[in-house]
């Protein structure tokens, strides 16, 4: 099965087969859930290398000083505050997200900086922005795209509020090239990461999903393939750490 399908009934959800409504609801409710503890857990199972995939990734876009982007999936706003630094005050950056948990920490965080930064955030869901064509000089999402329920509706919705020229980056996870560091990364993931997850959290069954949710998502190629395949142009990938995180760059012609 291909969750690039958007026509399919039922949808990865880790392991499993769900409707894409459940897929929805439960993720959400995920995230709602462990939204107090999320940064200190990201912080401590990327041993704080999330930071440096995020700063790339901001770098690979490009963005102009006044640029206006679009942080999909957003959550507490970590992305978004690199981004906003980079376009400077007379930019913005909409940070985009379905949880309320996750945006009200999101603002939190922004509001308590001792810099005044051009951010904002919107609930919503990625497969229907609530933004017009051709918005934003661009777009951006961290860890999230395998989280919606139709990748290829999100694709395409963050392609058509791009403006003609935008620049588009996808980082998310996937496995180590090599076979070694693949065995060693598997092991870390479905021995220790649920349990410390759950540790620092108080619920375990987020990164248990986590975990799955990364064995169950498409390949580099097929990711590179369906970006194509929306409309995207210039596809190019960056790896990260051999492969653990990668960084898809394409531009709306």
């Amino acid at each position: 099965m291909d969750d690039f399908d958007a026509n399919q009934d039922k949808v990865s959800l880790g392991f499993r087969r769900a409707a894409a409504s459940e897929k929805k609801k439960v993720v959400t409710r995920y995230f709602d859930r462990i939204a107090r503890r999320y940064d200190l857990a990201d912080d401590l199972l990327s041993l704080g290398l999330h930071h440096v995939w995020k700063r790339r990734s901001v770098a690979l876009l490009g963005l102009p000083a006044g640029g206006v982007v679009l942080d999909v999936c957003g959550g507490t706003g970590d992305l978004a505050i690199g981004a906003a630094r980079n376009v400077g005050p007379g930019g913005q950056v909409v940070v985009y997200d379905l949880s309320r948990n996750m945006i009200e920490v999101g603002r939190e965080k922004v509001t308590n900086l001792a810099q005044s930064l051009p951010v904002r955030f919107v609930q919503g869901d990625a497969e229907r922005l609530s933004f017009c064509d051709s918005t934003f000089d661009g777009a951006i999402v961290s860890f999230g795209i395998r989280n919606v329920a139709h990748p290829t509706l999100a694709l395409r919705e963050m392609f058509r509020v791009l403006k003609h020229g935008g620049r588009f980056v996808c980082l998310e996870f996937s496995l180590p090239t090599n076979g070694p560091l693949r065995a060693i990364y598997s092991l870390y993931s479905f021995r220790v990461m649920p349990s410390v997850g759950g540790w620092i959290t108080g619920a375990r069954e987020p990164f248990t999903y986590l975990v799955e949710s990364i064995r169950s998502f498409a390949s580099p190629s097929r990711v590179q393939e369906m970006l194509r395949e929306v409309g995207f142009s210039r596809v190019t990938i960056q790896r990260f750490l051999n492969g653990i995180a990668i960084a898809y760059r394409a531009v709306k012609p």
